[in-house]
């Protein structure tokens, strides 16, 4: 499975549609980026396409509305994540509008909790 690298257009992109809350982290994902609020991810970023992880309701109605892609490797897109149409790289206010329902589904979610130690182990 070959992994697409985002470009630093892509990662400007992705940074400028992402809510500017203080509990929101962005971290490196394997040279793409991802958009995290109490340790879940709601935004991703893998290559130029915008992923987020919506409500039920929300995914349902984007993705009737919308053409949406796949998020993630082909051979194996990440369940629960809508891939944000192409065509919105050139439209922030729409993609944005989405990353914010993403935020807001995801951060009413309780934080992950850390693996323990017992969990490491347990999987060797």
């Amino acid at each position: 499975m070959e992994m697409p690298k985002a470009s630093d257009a892509d990662k400007d992109r992705f940074r400028a549609i992402v809510p500017d809350h203080p509990d929101v982290v962005i971290k490196p994902m394997f040279g793409n980026l991802g958009a995290f609020v109490n340790g879940n991810m709601f935004a991703g970023l893998f290559g130029a396409t915008i992923g987020v992880k919506l409500s039920e309701r929300d995914r349902a109605a984007l993705e009737a509305a919308e053409r949406t892609v796949p998020f993630g490797p082909p051979e194996r897109p990440m369940g629960g994540y809508t891939g944000l149409p192409e065509a919105w790289n050139e439209q922030p206010a729409k993609a944005r509008s989405w990353a914010d329902k993403a935020y807001e589904h995801i951060a009413s979610l309780p934080p992950k909790q850390p693996k323990s130690a017992g969990t490491k182990s347990a999987r060797r």
